[in-house]
């Protein structure tokens, strides 16, 4: 197993599947990932849910669950499935933060595994 692949699979995901929807192109890879910092929605999720303004916070964390799939970013996709689906139906509960707690955790290791992905690369 490549570097590459090892850095993936500790991180949680599977490397070899999301490595095949970018046909092996790892630079492609990681300069798409890049852009994952710049990305506003979690930042758009928190003030969403702090705000108790579940209809921003479904379209924030939606538009995560998106970049998350579409990347293999598997920890922070299942993550951020657990808070969709009550934003969906607007659920009002006092468990948001805790669900937001474990979204944030997994979009931290997630740019820990860029930065080790371009330390490698």
């Amino acid at each position: 197993m490549d570097e590459v692949q090892k850095i993936m699979k500790s991180y949680g995901m599977d490397g070899e599947a999301t490595m095949r929807r970018f046909m092996g192109n790892t630079k492609l890879y990681i300069k798409l990932l890049d852009m994952l910092p710049a990305d506003n929605s979690i930042h758009e999720l928190d003030d969403a849910l702090s705000a108790g303004d579940l209809d921003k916070a479904f379209e924030a964390a939606h538009t995560l669950k998106g970049v998350a799939g579409n990347l293999g970013l598997s920890p922070l996709y299942d993550a951020v499935c657990v808070i969709v689906e009550p934003l969906r139906k607007r659920e009002a509960m006092d468990g948001y933060p805790a669900l937001f707690g474990a979204v944030q955790k997994e979009f931290k290791n997630a740019l820990a595994m860029l930065e080790a992905l371009k330390n490698y690369g």
